[in-house]
């Protein structure tokens, strides 16, 4: 559960002087002893009080709120498609919305979030990397969602995940439905938990089916298309390659379609994961795709009314036949 933040009250006890003191002292009133400061700004410091910024601006009349989006990389299609739907549903709250990318850096997202916090920012809607989280832990002022991922080191999270297990076991029974037997899948981080949940999926669709799982089909950790489309022409030279792909994400699709625009293999490829022009190639690209705005309108909803329990929310995604996931084997 997340510690509850200190308040005013605290601050109070603490330092045995009354509220109205407290009060003078954050909001930095003239007029209060140089004694009464010092002992209000000790026990601020040992209680790790902050004072919430959106009351005080909704106390001095103002009614814009501002929350945070800490993302890993905005020019992927499904970070910039994230960060326009949180931004439409803050703004049904009448909320402002910064953004940061922290590019695959651990280092960089805890210092968006630390900055963030610092200015003021104490609502914040994270897609963790894969890096341990549990530093938030020192931060109790600190209001967070976590989306698709659920971060490392934190015992209760409030998160919105995908169905990532129900989507990849079944853009792998489509592959197998159509007589696909060596189905390859191409992965990055496994240490990310939508990505761990997808190659779940996968497997459980290929033991479901009495498959063996060849782990020589098996790509983990490629991060965008140019190494994906390596890997790719790597597998389709194998003696026995794959006759089908499973993208674990947008990216490993594209790199899919890099590889096979000099190849005469016609495999089959499902992605998880939509993208602009999936549906003008051909065969257009069959997908596991998910409604977007219902993901952020979920994380806004959390992170607007919070609780004293972790919450997991879980979107349902769809899979999205258009011809790619449907030619046979060859």
């Amino acid at each position: 559960m997340t510690p509850r933040r200190p308040t005013m009250a605290d601050v109070a006890r603490q330092a045995g002087v009354s509220l109205k003191t407290v009060s003078r002292v954050v909001n930095q009133e003239p007029h209060v002893r140089a004694s009464l400061q010092q002992r209000v700004q000790a026990a601020i410091s040992a209680l790790g009080y902050r004072r919430n910024e959106a009351a005080a601006r909704l106390a001095r009349g103002a009614t814009m709120l501002t929350l945070g989006l800490v993302m890993e990389n905005i020019s992927n299609e499904f970070y910039s498609r994230l960060a326009a739907a949180v931004e439409a549903a803050a703004a049904h709250h009448e909320a402002l919305v910064v953004f940061g990318s922290y590019e695959e850096s651990a280092a960089k997202e805890r210092m968006l979030i630390e900055s963030m916090y610092a200015r003021g920012v104490d609502s914040l809607i994270v897609v963790p990397s894969a890096a341990d989280h549990s530093w938030l832990a020192e931060h109790p002022g600190l209001t967070t969602v976590f989306v698709d991922r659920v971060p490392l080191g934190l015992e209760a999270a409030d998160v919105v995940l995908l169905d990532d297990v129900w989507g990849a076991r079944t853009a792998t029974e489509h592959l197998l439905a159509r007589g696909h037997r060596r189905i390859a899948l191409i992965s990055d981080d496994d240490g990310l938990s939508s990505v761990h949940d997808r190659a779940t999926g996968y497997r459980t669709a290929l033991a479901a089916a009495g498959v063996p799982a060849d782990e020589a089909l098996v790509v983990r950790g490629v991060f965008d298309p140019g190494q994906v489309s390596c890997e790719v022409t790597r597998l389709l030279d194998l003696p026995a390659p794959p006759t089908a792909f499973f993208a674990t994400n947008n990216r490993a699709a594209i790199g899919i379609l890099q590889a096979l625009r000099e190849r005469p293999e016609r495999p089959a490829y499902v992605s998880f994961d939509d993208f602009a022009l999936a549906d003008v190639f051909n065969p257009g690209v069959t997908v596991v795709r998910y409604d977007t705005s219902r993901l952020a309108r979920s994380a806004v909803d959390l992170l607007l009314n919070p609780a004293p329990t972790a919450r997991r929310v879980k979107v349902p995604v769809e899979l999205v036949p258009r011809g790619s996931g449907e030619l046979p084997p060859r």
